[in-house]
């Protein structure tokens, strides 16, 4: 099947905002999603890499900063980013 590979990367970026969590370390998030896209948001920078042994995935400062702005886009009401 044929599909935008972008569309889905922004819905998964999005949707890591759902089960991130941030302290002093920085933030981190679950990584239960499709192993391709994951590979494709770490080749842009956005999360660490997905391969390694922990069951979570370190985003970045600019990755965590767009998922958010992407959660409220896509599923926010009317909430200020």
């Amino acid at each position: 099947m044929e599909y935008n590979q972008d569309k889905v990367d922004e819905m998964i970026l999005a949707l890591l905002f759902l089960t991130s969590t941030s302290d002093k370390y920085g933030t981190r998030a679950w990584k239960g999603f499709d192993w391709q896209a994951l590979a494709r948001l770490h080749s842009k920078g956005y999360i660490s890499d997905p391969q390694d042994k922990s069951p979570s995935l370190a985003l970045s400062e600019a990755g965590a900063k767009l998922s958010r702005k992407l959660f409220l886009n896509y599923f926010g009401k009317n909430q200020p980013e």
